[in-house]
């Protein structure tokens, strides 16, 4: 039998938080629990990109990217976190390449999608607490994400890991 989101959250109601229904997936990877590195930028993914440069260890990178409605990541960054052992992304914000993107092993749940890039040419800042979409996460947490949402702990649940690679 498969396990979710649904069977952590009718287990650990207590010890949850449960993002809002924004995020879609669009990655190739559907399924993903690891610990996170938190970014939060505006209208600019030069700090993106830096950070997709460094090796990922398996963690996912949470983006708060404050839903402005421009692109802050395709396909080449998703290429990037691939090639680097980043798990996956959680972003507060928009991608393209949506195609491209649905073909690697990277989880990438995001609000939707927009040809428009951003700029390279503001500052961004690097494991900070964020908070949107009903989530207050930081450098302590585990995220769990499937089909059926996004949840954030601060404890790991290691009889799910079999279910989320």
């Amino acid at each position: 039998m498969e396990m979710g989101t649904p069977d952590i959250c009718d287990k650990y109601r207590d010890l949850l938080q449960v993002a809002q229904p924004v995020f879609k997936s669009f990655g190739g990877l559907l399924r993903m629990s690891a610990d996170v590195e938190t970014l939060k930028i505006k209208h600019d993914n030069a700090l993106f990109w830096e950070i997709l440069k460094q090796p990922g260890h398996g963690r996912i990178l949470v983006v708060d990217a404050e839903g402005d409605y421009c692109a802050v990541m395709g396909d080449r960054m998703a290429d990037l976190a691939v090639k680097n052992g980043w798990k996956g992304l959680l972003i507060h914000g928009y991608i393209r390449d949506s195609a491209l993107l649905k073909t690697m092993p990277l989880g990438i749940w995001a609000l939707g999608t927009c040809p428009m890039k951003g700029h390279l040419t503001r500052p961004g800042h690097l494991s900070v607490p964020l908070r949107f979409a009903g989530l207050e996460i930081d450098l302590s947490n585990t995220l769990y994400i499937d089909e059926d949402g996004v949840l954030v702990s601060t404890d790991a649940f290691p009889e799910f890991a079999e279910y989320f690679p």
